[in-house]
């Protein structure tokens, strides 16, 4: 059986790098690794996401957004629950040009 690359096979399906399409799926991806993130601190912590939402001053429905890798989370919404569990977040803009 023959073997293919990931990036090959993420190059033919989803599109090459610097495309609309390959930029959305790796926002999606990299969302997915930060839901994951939060899940894996919360539990650590020992608390549930009503106890986390408490705690960071959001709905437990936010935190599963977050938790759930939902695309639409206010920036703000996630600043509070990445505090909350001691994480610091930076972000980074650049321009395609």
């Amino acid at each position: 059986m023959k073997t293919f690359p990931l990036d090959q096979i993420i190059d033919e399906h989803i599109g090459k790098k610097g495309t609309k399409e390959r930029d959305l799926f790796e926002v999606r991806v990299e969302i997915g690794r930060l839901g994951m993130k939060v899940s894996e601190l919360r539990k650590a912590k020992g608390l549930t996401k009503k106890e986390l939402a408490r705690l960071a001053g959001v709905s437990k429905a936010q935190v599963k957004r977050i938790e759930s890798d939902t695309v639409d989370v206010k920036i703000g919404t996630l600043l509070k629950v990445i505090n909350e569990l001691g994480l610091k977040m930076s972000f980074s803009i650049d321009s395609r040009n």
